[in-house]
């Protein structure tokens, strides 16, 4: 396998969703390590600003929208060269009871969580693969793995976002490309913004998913739970009996995004539902 993409100095990394929490913390700690950075968000504003606090380039991205994508890609090669590593980062995470949840909510969350890594690697891997050397992460979710109530399409993107990584990173096995998923637990950014963390629920700061990713890089492993252990715990809960599982979770208020009001999460909802009317509009005859 050639060298790790990551040790080569001035390796081209692509970030996408990077204005804030993960993407942000990704886009830092690649550029601290020497690579050229290219970090992409729908807010471009916000993609800007981060990016010159970061001395990184900024770019507009929706990575729902396939034509955006290749855009954002193609000027990211201008300004950078090809692409070394792609973080497909960028995630939105509705929240609250799946029947009130309102159609258009569900269709952008699956078009950004797993469209927007399907448009990525599509875009991205031809290049990876004829230059022989290349690596992705796709930023998933232990959400990949557990059912929660409150979060059904949400967990239905990312258990798409962990198979889809899975074969995906079977198809390229031999070409010097592979594909990681990163599956972290909760995560103080926006996308938990109204949600009581701890108590029970594995929390993490951003800065701890974007050393996995950076690490996924060296050692290019398929999977990495955020925290480690809990891709150990994962397994043996399919051994345990569901009334004992639903009694631990009433115990750690395991209903907590159920309980959540879609449209109540500040800046989060407000995003998506813009987000959701720009492509609810765009659909129109």
């Amino acid at each position: 396998m050639p060298d790790p993409p990551v040790a080569r100095p001035g390796a081209v990394v692509v970030v996408t969703g990077g204005a804030r929490g993960i993407g942000r913390a990704t886009a830092a700690a690649f550029a601290r390590r020497g690579a050229v950075v290219c970090l992409g968000d729908l807010d471009g504003g916000a993609a800007a600003a981060t990016a010159a606090e970061l001395g990184v380039h900024g770019l507009t991205v929706d990575v729902a929208d396939r034509a955006s994508y290749a855009a954002f890609l193609a000027a990211a090669r201008d300004r950078a060269g090809p692409v070394d590593i792609l973080v497909n980062n960028a995630g939105i995470m509705p929240l609250g009871p799946f029947l009130d949840e309102p159609d258009a909510v569900s269709a952008t969350t699956l078009d950004v969580n797993v469209m927007g890594l399907v448009h990525g690697m599509r875009l991205a891997l031809p290049g990876m693969i004829e230059r022989g050397r290349g690596h992705v992460v796709n930023v998933a979710s232990m959400a990949g793995k557990l059912p929660i109530a409150g979060m059904a399409v949400y967990n239905a993107s990312k258990y798409a976002a962990v198979g889809l990584s899975a074969a995906v990173r079977e198809e390229v096995a031999g070409t010097g490309v592979t594909v990681s998923a990163v599956l972290p637990s909760a995560v103080r950014t926006g996308l938990t913004e109204g949600v009581r963390l701890g108590g029970g629920l594995p929390t993490v700061e951003p800065e701890r998913i974007a050393e996995a990713i950076v690490r996924s890089c060296v050692s290019r492993r398929a999977e990495y739970p955020v925290p480690a252990w809990l891709g150990v715990t994962q397994p043996g809960l399919a051994l345990v009996p569901e009334r004992a599982l639903r009694a631990a979770r009433r115990l750690l208020a395991g209903d907590r995004a159920y309980r959540t009001t879609f449209g109540t999460r500040g800046d989060h909802d407000r995003r998506v539902l813009e987000q959701a009317g720009r492509r609810s509009r765009a659909a129109r005859p």
